[in-house]
């Protein structure tokens, strides 16, 4: 084992990548380090130090140049998924390090249920009905809830993930406006939704729900000023990236009532500090980034990290190479 190549993995949070392959080949190959808790600083550098191969689950753990720097052994790359937005790929490019990635599973499925899943729970209420149901109470004030079916449903991007959210919103019988920075009417028309501007969309939806990909055009897309705009009844929901709210904004917001509720599943640090305020907010619904966190996915990332290590230690063509 003394002259084995070390692999660190960093991000395995749920414990899950050991369960989803077979790891006995890659055991053979190589000594492998396995993270579960998040890291940084000082403790990031000495976890990956010695790595020869540095693998990433998610965008969980950055990555940056001079930490890169630091990492003297490092010989190749990996993270699980098609993007990482924490990465330095170009300092990896100019050390010549290759970068590998992994299938990326029905994430898209799994972040449209989750959507879905937070909205159906706010908008119905389903923690308060629950903790009155384990108390021994039954209906009372807080049980007269409101309906989708005939409301307007404002989505805010229309991917694969927001097109799927569409499509369930349109089969609860609500009507599906769509809004985007290169957004047009046929691309609309096409997913039976309707084109409109963002202050019409924020001014007139019961439900805002978030689909676009965080970037410097994006980034707090949703601040003071467009909330202001929502109905005092609207809910807004994000299952994409946190950087497309200003999230100081929106608890203040949220304080003055419009939009009434808010549900996450994103968040600027994860995981969300213990003592975060946005804990102990009666109008929001969290949950721990869980858009991804699926069987299936995790199966995906899985086997993609087993393939890969084996073809990479015994001089194969890796199966899922990056190109930026």
């Amino acid at each position: 084992m003394a002259n084995l190549p070390n692999v660190v993995i960093l991000g395995d949070y749920e414990c899950a990548l050991r369960r989803y392959s077979d790891w006995s080949k890659v055991d053979q190959l190589c000594k492998l380090q396995i993270y579960q808790h998040p890291l940084e600083g000082e403790a990031l550098y000495q976890s990956a130090k010695d790595a020869d191969v540095v693998i990433l689950v998610r965008d969980r753990t950055p990555l940056d140049a001079a930490l890169i720097a630091r990492l003297p052994k490092l010989k190749l790359l990996m993270f699980t998924g098609k993007r990482n937005s924490t990465l330095d790929v170009a300092a990896l490019k100019a050390r010549g390090i290759p970068i590998a990635c992994t299938p990326g599973g029905p994430s898209k499925d799994s972040t449209a249920e989750l959507t879905w899943a937070l909205i159906l729970g706010a908008s119905k209420n389903l923690l308060h009905q629950n903790t009155l149901m384990q108390s021994g109470g039954w209906r009372d004030e807080l049980s007269v809830l409101p309906m989708l079916s005939g409301e307007r449903l404002g989505l805010i991007g229309l991917g694969a993930i927001g097109s799927a959210v569409a499509k369930v919103g349109i089969a609860f019988g609500m009507e599906v406006v769509v809004w985007s920075p290169n957004m047009t009417a046929e691309r609309a028309a096409a997913q039976n939704v309707r084109s409109v501007s963002l202050n019409e969309l924020l001014k007139t939806s019961k439900v805002v729900s978030l689909h676009l990909v965080a970037g410097p055009s994006t980034k707090g897309l949703i601040g003071a000023e467009q909330l202001a705009l929502m109905r005092p009844d609207a809910l807004l929901v994000n299952t994409a990236r946190s950087a497309l709210i200003n999230m100081a904004d929106l608890q203040e917001a949220l304080k003055r009532g419009r939009p009434a509720q808010a549900a996450l599943d994103v968040f600027e640090t994860e995981p969300l500090p213990k003592e975060d305020s946005l804990r102990n907010n009666p109008t929001l619904l969290l949950t721990p980034h869980l858009g991804f966190v699926a069987e299936p996915i995790f199966k995906a990332f899985s086997e993609g990290i087993t393939s890969t290590l084996e073809a990479w230690f015994t001089q194969q063509t890796i199966p899922y190479p990056f190109e930026a």
